[in-house]
């Protein structure tokens, strides 16, 4: 097993071949050293010397006696890779019966292994023979696609070699032959490429007879059946290993078969029929079959050209016994031998489509019943059935056209010159939309309403809701007549409108089929408009006021082109910059819809609910007033006011936007400025402890008593290094003294107080690691004036200050220690007392020993 030298293989002997024949002789070498590709010298030995061949690399090897035939060819070596080849000997005799050695040179580093082999070479005689018909070599064979035929073949052998024979049946289709079925030489049917099927269900057989016949039987022929026909028989022999080897092969050609194909056709391409006339088609059989027969036509109708028979409709059918289904418009005749006429009577639009017929030939057996032999299927034949269109004119005229906006409008649209309708034609009507666009834009058609075959309405996109709620309403007047009515016209209505009578025929089936559409003139429904136009006015009432007393203006509104006008108001201040109370810098205050109905926007003062007033003074003139007034109110203020008109429905429409001049309320004072500031003496404090931050507001400018002076104190937090998020409320207190917290999660505490008119203290109790981050206050100063109202002063906020929380190692652990230990020494001592208590009362055991007397052993044998 460890060894491993070159080894040189011939097929093992002897090799048995026919005289004649062509003989490939394989050679090959494995476990060799040197290069990849070796070669090779062959000799043969009819007894005991070997004469040299021919050699892959020595041109001078062959021996005189073999040059000849090595020199036409007839001998050569065909290498098949670096490390195998082939002998082949053409055309080989009784004279080449013998031994055959290959040899191969040795590339080795060492000589190991065998270097040649011999395999022995027995050239038998030819006594294969092979023949068709009796009667010629060849014959030709005209059939009809569906008949069956049957091929001969013999084929013998009087080989002195135990030889087992193949045979072959092949059809030749185009330049090339294919297998048919196969008796191969170990006893197997095996049908060739596409034959599979035929042969498991028996239309084609291979049969052995008397005389070493083959018979090929072929039923149910299809015109892929016509060719040449050829039988082709192998002589094999079983080798020295036990393998198969072909020693030769040969072919004779039996027959020539035509099939004549059976074709359907329609007798017509494509037909055209008016409504209510009959359809005539005629079936088409072509076959030059001149036996008994009898013919199964059926006719399919479909609606696409490329539906299969399952989905097609079947119509009507005839079986061989010439038995016709039943029908009631339609029927179906035998017109001759091969001719199957369908004939509709009474043809409606629904009969257009396509049309093909399905023929199957049926031929009697030998018991009496039949058998169907081919089926085929025409090409589909289109059948075009153009309705009866009636003639009629469409004439559309406006009853009522609006004047000005919210008029009504009123369409007719009325059928006229009907001739030629049958009592099975409907009308309905279509209205369509078209906006006129200004420039080279194409005029788009917006569709309003339709109607169904039932009369059925069905809004479209355009106005449905209006439709849906009335305002838009069709209906039919009389029985020619078609009306539309807008309840109230707007601006957007506008444009061209035209109706499209439908009318409808009755089918069979009693359904309704649109037949025409007939387009009416177009009607422009406009009238002449003006733009509206509003002008708004405001007017100080006090030129002079001062802060605390009640500011007055009024709003004086002029319009034209609308009408009969409401109006609505509405209050808006700009605030300065420094007002942060709306984003956008303008506040709505109040407003006064067009029915009267007042209502506060942006207004949240609840201490001044009542503060402003806005009433209508007259048709178009409104008067605002504001009670009170804080220096916070300053700003610029208008009105802003909108103009609605009667609408449909007795609904308002808005017509237009009006805003007024600005009145400006600003308050010279010279009253006190207030700062605020924090401040703690102890900005960093460890947990559990209290933390003291002093909000200390101070005054520049005109001095005030503390009775004149009130704050709005809030405190914030912004839970982080950076002023980088959003601050978090703490606790509030107000100018009446009321503290107000905000909820928080943590154990610690807060507690807010004044401890003296310009100073406020909070007080965060019980710190935890939460109530770290920047702290600030922010102040809201109030002041009363002269008259004794108070006045609201802008807020301010302090410059935030960071409050650092610690947590104290050695408290939060002390506690934690004392009470471990502790509890360590009392389990101890306890499972010491347990343990010695256990041993003493309650394990002890009385053990009584035995005495036992020494003694010496005994000797066995006393035992």
């Amino acid at each position: 097993a460890f060894c491993r030298g070159r080894i040189v293989r011939v097929p093992k002997g002897p090799l048995i071949r026919v005289v004649g024949t062509e003989v490939a002789i394989p050679c090959s070498v494995s476990d060799y050293d040197g290069p990849s590709e070796q070669n090779f010298d062959w000799e043969f030995s009819r007894e005991a010397d070997f004469v040299r061949i021919v050699s892959t690399w020595d041109s001078t090897f062959t021996s005189e006696e073999y040059q000849k035939r090595v020199g036409r060819g007839d001998i050569k070596l065909r290498r098949s890779s670096n490390d195998a080849v082939e002998l082949v000997i053409r055309n080989i005799q009784p004279a080449d019966q013998g031994r055959y050695k290959c040899s191969t040179p040795s590339t080795d580093a060492t000589v190991q292994g065998n270097y040649d082999a011999e395999v022995q070479v027995k050239v038998i005689s030819d006594g294969l023979s092979v023949s068709g018909s009796k009667a010629r070599s060849s014959m030709s064979l005209r059939l009809s696609e569906g008949d069956s035929f049957k091929l001969r073949c013999s084929a013998i052998t009087t080989s002195p070699e135990h030889t087992h024979l193949h045979v072959t049946w092949q059809l030749k289709s185009g330049s090339s032959w294919r297998d048919i079925l196969s008796l191969t030489h170990e006893g197997k049917f095996q049908p060739g490429p596409g034959y599979e099927e035929r042969y498991r269900s028996g239309d084609i057989r291979l049969d052995t007879g008397a005389n070493d016949t083959y018979r090929l039987s072929v039923s149910q022929a299809s015109s892929a059946d016509g060719g040449a026909y050829r039988c082709l028989v192998s002589e094999w022999v079983r080798g020295a290993d036990g393998s198969w080897q072909k020693i030769q092969e040969k072919s004779v050609e039996i027959a020539t078969v035509s099939i004549q194909r059976t074709d359907v056709v329609i007798s017509t391409s494509n037909v055209s029929v008016t409504e209510r006339d009959s359809l005539d088609l005629t079936c088409n059989i072509t076959t030059d079959r001149s036996g008994i027969f009898q013919a199964e036509v059926m006719w399919y109708f479909s609606a696409s050209p490329d539906d299969t028979l399952s989905d097609a409709q079947l119509l009507l059918s005839m079986d061989h016994d010439s038995v016709v289904s039943d029908s009631t418009l339609i029927s179906l005749s035998h017109v001759d031998r091969n001719s199957y006429r369908l004939l509709v009577r009474d043809v409606d639009v629904e009969d257009s489509g396509y049309y093909f017929c399905e023929a199957a030939i049926w031929v009697p057996l030998h018991n009496g019943s039949w058998h169907k032999v081919v089926e085929r299927t025409s090409a589909p034949v289109s059948v075009v059935v153009t309705a009866l269109e009636p003639d009629y004119d469409v004439f559309l005229n406006a009853s009522k056209t609006p004047k000005f906006s919210d008029d009504p409008t009123e369409l007719n649209c009325r059928i006229t010159n009907v001739q030629d309708t049958e009592a099975n034609i409907r009308f309905t009507v279509s209205w369509y939309y078209r906006q006129h666009l200004p420039g080279d834009d194409v005029e788009a058609e917006e569709l309003l309403a339709s109607m169904d075959a039932d009369w059925t309405l069905q809004p479209g996109d355009r106005g449905r809701e209006r439709i849906q709620n009335g305002e838009i309403i069709f209906y039919k007047k009389s029985a020619d007549t078609f009306s539309m009515r807008i309840q109230w016209t707007s601006e957007s209505d506008r444009g061209d409108y035209f109706c499209v009578i439908s009318a409808w025929s009755r089918h069979r089936n009693n359904s309704w089929v649109k037949s025409k559409d007939v387009a009416s003139t177009p009607v422009n429904v406009f009238w002449a408009t003006q733009d509206y136009t509003l002008t708004v006015e405001a007017v100080k009432l006090k030129p002079f006021f001062v802060a605390g007393h009640t500011f007055e203006m009024t709003c004086k509104v002029s319009s034209k082109n609308i009408k009969t006008p409401r109006y609505s108001v509405l209050i808006t201040a700009e605030k300065p910059l420094t007002d942060q109370s709306s984003p956008n810098g303008t506040t709505r205050i109040i407003s006064l819809s067009q029915d009267s109905v007042v209502r506060l926007e942006d207004w949240t003062d609840q201490t001044r609910v009542d503060g402003v007033v806005l009433e209508k003074v007259q048709e178009n003139e409104f008067r605002y007033r504001m009670y009170q007034t804080q220096i916070s109110d300053a700003g610029l203020y208008r009105c802003v006011v909108t103009a609605w008109s009667p609408g449909g429905g007795g609904m308002w429409r808005e017509a237009v936007n009006g805003l007024s001049n600005p009145i400006q309320i600003d308050f010279q004072t010279s009253g006190p400025v207030f700062n605020v500031s924090v401040h703690s003496d102890s900005p960093t404090i460890y947990q559990g402890e209290v933390a003291d931050l002093l909000c200390i507001i101070t005054t520049e400018g005109m001095p005030l008593e503390p009775d004149d002076m009130s704050f709005d104190v809030s405190w914030f937090a912004v839970r982080s290094f950076a002023l980088d998020r959003e601050p978090i409320l703490l606790a509030s207190l107000d100018r009446r003294g009321i503290v107000t917290q905000s909820r928080r999660n943590g154990s610690s505490d807060l507690s807010l107080e004044r401890i003296s008119p310009l100073e406020f203290r909070l007080r965060v109790h019980g710190c935890e690691d939460h109530d770290f981050g920047n702290h600030y206050c922010a102040v809201t100063p109030w002041v009363r004036s002269a008259t004794g109202v108070w006045q609201r002063e802008p807020d301010i906020k302090a410059k935030p200050i960071f409050l650092s929380v610690k947590m104290d190692v050695l408290n939060a652990f002390k506690y934690p220690l004392l009470i471990g230990i502790g509890l360590a020494t009392v389990i101890g001592l306890l499972s010491c007392l347990i343990g010695y208590c256990s041993s003493r009362w309650c394990c002890k055991k009385e053990v009584q020993e035995t005495r036992r007397e020494r003694r010496r052993l005994m000797s066995m044998e006393m035992d």
